[in-house]
């Protein structure tokens, strides 16, 4: 999979920004979320991290202070209320919400037309209806952070599988299609809130899903899942209301993106 587009290049965000920030991130415990979750951390922010194994929940949990575990799967409908109801108890509210748990469907690849209709329903449970549900859960605390002043943003990770036909990458592709639509939609119909959403592609990673996706990548071609982690923090510090110096128009999810997705 070729990367066709770079995070918009952003000044570098000030320390204090992120002091007790309220961040959820789902898929935490390995690859870009690991990632997030620690670039969180070390600018202050109180993080709550979802996955689905409890072993490795806990074993984050202990070697990263100040991160709390939660243990669902965000495909299931029965567990995205209860990771909300804990995500929100843990950080008594919320101010950004970061959708990365992904599925990238059938593996080894396969040609759509090859492609089981399970798998295509696990994509999509995972890459559309989880944060789909999971925003849904989430959208009054984010407002309420929103009304406070301190913003509220959801960044769902995007990749460009989602505007560009890869042939074997088709429930993948049209799964991240539908969730960068769904972002573009709310991103309109809560303007008015103050919620703000970004869809972004963080490049292609060195990751275990990018492992599992093209075993004979070479690594060393491949983007680190701390930089990328660094750019899309910085991404978020970017429509962090504090962020805009006083009397600067405000820019739109859309102008955030640029040409990302």
């Amino acid at each position: 999979m070729r990367n066709t587009s770079e995070l918009p290049a952003l000044e570098a965000g000030r320390e204090d920004l992120f002091d007790g920030l309220r961040v959820a991130v789902t898929g935490g415990t390995s690859g870009l979320g690991l990632a997030l979750v620690r670039e969180l951390l070390s600018r202050g922010a109180r993080v709550s991290f979802v996955a689905r194994t409890r072993e490795r929940v806990q074993s984050v949990a202990r070697e990263h202070a100040g991160a709390h575990g939660v243990v669902g799967d965000v495909s299931s409908k029965e567990d995205v209320y209860p990771v909300a109801l804990q995500v929100v108890g843990e950080l008594g509210g919320l101010d950004v919400l970061v959708n990365n748990a992904s599925d990238l469907g059938p593996v080894p690849l396969a040609m759509l037309s090859d492609t089981e209709c399970e798998d295509l329903e696990r994509a999509f449970a995972t890459n559309v209806l989880g944060p789909f549900r999971l925003t849904k859960a989430l959208m009054g605390a984010l407002a309420a952070s929103a009304r406070e002043g301190r913003g509220a943003v959801v960044l769902n990770i995007s990749s460009d599988a989602a505007v560009n036909p890869y042939p074997g990458w088709g429930a993948y592709g049209a799964s991240k299609a539908a969730l960068h639509h769904l972002s573009r939609i709310w991103g309109e119909e809560h303007a008015a809130d103050g919620v703000r959403f970004l869809s972004l592609d963080p490049g292609d990673m060195d990751t275990p899903m990018h492992a599992a996706a093209i075993p004979d990548a070479d690594p060393a071609t491949l983007k680190r899942p701390e930089q990328a982690a660094r750019e899309l923090v910085e991404a978020i510090a970017a429509a962090l209301p504090s962020r805009v110096p006083h009397g600067a128009p405000i820019r739109s999810s859309r102008e955030l993106e640029g040409a990302n997705v």
